[in-house]
């Protein structure tokens, strides 16, 4: 069973399985409990070899809907820019928003439980057979294709920049520039963050407020 959650001011929802998304009137999926929580973060986790970002977006987004493709943006943006690492930030996002602290513990639970006991085990087991040619070989398979993983989740969260207050070009100037110093300038992380996101942050609060429509009575005697 899942629960609602209703938009600030309105009357409590009478249809269980649904949640109203902030800014939208339409409602979507929403999870029933902390339980509900820690079973999809558990279930993507094990699916994440070479990477959990992908798997995330399709299970938060495309499978359970709990988020929409702009909404995962904004959670994931604000996962990047927090300390310590994106997925675990993302976790607690998502789960304090719809059971506070239980459910950000339910879903980081479910995210590190068995994960944790995988990799010990494949420690052990490393330890033993990483000088194997076939062991090593299979590593650098691994590597290509968690970058084709993290590769096709950006195409897919392309198209949330159609509606992106920057504007499509903008947009595109700043993921080349930041291509161009994370992956060939090799800058540290937060300085392409004080370098690039900052002034990106000031456009984009710029762009709102001359976008947002004029007070009414503003300029009145």
């Amino acid at each position: 069973m899942s629960r609602k959650v209703p938009p600030a001011g309105s009357p409590p929802p009478t249809t269980a399985g649904t949640a109203t998304s902030i800014g939208h009137q339409h409602t979507r999926p929403a999870p029933g409990s902390p339980r509900d929580l820690w079973r999809v973060f558990n279930r993507l986790t094990l699916q994440g070899f070479g990477g959990v970002l992908p798997v995330a977006q399709r299970e938060l987004v495309e499978r359970e809907g709990w988020l929409d493709k702009a909404e995962f943006v904004e959670v994931l943006a604000l996962s990047q820019v927090l300390p310590g690492p994106n997925i675990i930030n993302l976790a607690l996002i998502i789960g304090d928003r719809y059971f506070g602290w239980r459910g950000a513990a339910a879903a980081l639970t479910g995210l590190l439980g068995f994960p944790l006991l995988i990799v010990l085990a494949l420690t052990v087991l490393y330890q033993h057979y990483a000088h194997l040619p076939a062991v090593a070989g299979a590593l650098r398979g691994m590597g290509v294709v968690a970058a084709g993983l993290v590769g096709s989740t950006a195409l897919k969260l392309l198209s949330t920049l159609e509606k992106n207050t920057m504007g499509l070009a903008a947009c595109g100037l700043l993921i080349a520039l930041t291509a161009v110093g994370v992956g060939l300038l090799r800058w540290p992380l937060v300085w392409a963050l004080i370098g690039l996101g900052l002034p990106a942050y000031g456009f984009a609060w710029w762009r709102i407020g001359t976008a947002a429509p004029p007070q009414a009575g503003k300029g009145a005697p």
